[in-house]
């Protein structure tokens, strides 16, 4: 079963863009999961104050991640008046959700990475703190860690773990190649935000396209 990354950015959007791409990157966690799909927030950029951010990357897993995101993709409009000045005219903000290939073997050897198991948290009662079931592996020359714990299966965790790490490095990687992405994303807003695939309005961030 392949895994789907989506990108979602602010681009170089002021910090109202920031908020919204903080409660679209919300609302696409929650409509993955009602659909059974896996979700994970791999990486996020914090924005400017609390609550905002930059942009996030997600990975889904499941069968119908393909049209999951196929719904998402593209730029995204929200309606409301700036919570941040109060009194600003504008009303219309725009963010893009971009999906972004990444290799699927992992781009470093096992002496890059340093695997520990550590115990679950979560849902299970008692077998969860029992049981150092968990894994965090840690890719050495740049400090990025991976943390898997959805199974009880130390073995699958640590699978999923190496996969995530693979990705984030890739993602890094990836985003040293192409320092142009959120020029490249402002630029994409402009020319598309007549034609939004979604939009929310207001303080509840409610979608009414």
């Amino acid at each position: 079963m392949s895994t789907v990354f989506l990108q979602i950015s602010s681009g170089r959007g002021p910090i109202e863009c920031a908020w919204v791409t903080a409660r679209l990157t919300r609302v696409i966690v929650t409509d993955a999961r009602k659909a059974s799909l896996k979700v994970d927030v791999m990486e996020t950029e914090k924005g400017p104050v609390s609550g905002t951010l930059m942009s996030a990357l997600l990975s889904l897993e499941g069968e119908e991640s393909e049209s999951f995101a196929n719904g998402y993709e593209g730029t995204i409009q929200w309606i409301g008046y700036s919570r941040f000045r109060p009194g600003h005219k504008r009303k219309n903000w725009f963010v893009g959700v971009q999906r972004i290939s990444l290799p699927d073997t992992p781009p470093f050897t096992d002496k890059d990475v340093r695997v520990e198991t550590m115990k679950a948290t979560g849902p299970g009662g008692q077998h969860v703190n029992k049981t150092e079931s968990a894994v965090r592996a840690l890719h050495i020359p740049t400090g990025i860690i991976a943390v898997a714990r959805d199974e009880r299966s130390q073995h699958t965790n640590r699978k999923r773990a190496l996969e995530r790490l693979a990705a984030l490095v890739a993602y890094h990687e990836r985003e040293i190649v192409e320092t142009a992405r959120r020029e490249r994303w402002q630029l994409h807003n402009e020319l598309i935000r007549g034609n939004p695939v979604r939009v929310y309005k207001g303080k509840n961030f409610t979608r009414i396209f």
